[in-house]
């Protein structure tokens, strides 16, 4: 299988240009980001896929989770494949809407439940993009992005081009799926699986080692 370099995309806004994010609770970031799935981990997945934002409702204490990796130093990264696009059931304005509707109902529930960058994979299957979980572009693309937050065409690197890659040894990874575990792999991050009908509070404690796995 010949794997294409199609880049990830970024909700409302083009790749390249500058992130401007929130300080973290405690003012203090040493670089560690949670990369999150969406469907199964932040709100409850379908079949069908997440079609409107009247669609959307939040796992249990998806807002608190979310908060409390933030109040622990985690920068949010959330990293979705959404074919949906690439099928031509919908457009990435759609799309928007639905992410918009997710972060409100997560600040509803927590004041800290801020998603600091969300990337998503509009492809199909069979486009073999790079940036499509289970490859590792979307998590290559958002360490590269909130590291480099508020500068403009920052020049992501992906695969092989990207020599001199940062410690990732506090970072994690999680989903509910294979492909997560595979993206994470081969990015090189530790991955947590969560139950799909839980989500992220399933895992949140084991991530910040107030629980034994």
């Amino acid at each position: 299988m010949v794997i294409i370099l199609l880049p990830p995309f970024r909700d409302n806004a083009d790749i390249h240009d500058y992130l401007e994010i929130d300080e973290l609770p405690n003012n203090l970031w040493d670089g560690k980001i949670a990369f999150l799935d969406r469907d199964g981990v932040i709100n409850v997945g379908s079949e069908n896929y997440i079609n409107s934002p009247d669609e959307v409702k939040l796992l249990p204490n998806a807002g608190f989770s979310i908060g409390k990796l933030r109040r622990h130093g985690y920068r949010i990264c959330v990293v979705t494949n959404q074919s949906p696009i690439g099928r031509g059931l919908w457009d990435h304005e759609n799309l928007h809407l639905i992410h918009k509707r997710i972060s409100e109902l997560l600040i509803g529930e927590d004041k800290d439940a801020k998603l600091d960058l969300i990337l998503y994979s509009p492809y199909t299957p069979w486009d073999n993009s790079w940036a499509r979980k289970p490859n590792p572009g979307m998590l290559e693309a958002g360490r590269q992005i909130l590291s480099n937050s508020f500068k403009q065409n920052i020049g992501i690197l992906y695969g092989n081009d990207w020599i001199n890659r940062p410690d990732e040894s506090k970072s994690v990874m999680v989903g509910d799926r294979d492909v997560d575990q595979l993206a994470a792999e081969k990015y090189g991050v530790s991955f947590f699986r969560c139950d799909p009908n839980i989500g992220l509070y399933d895992v949140v404690e084991l991530i910040l080692g107030e629980k034994n796995g």
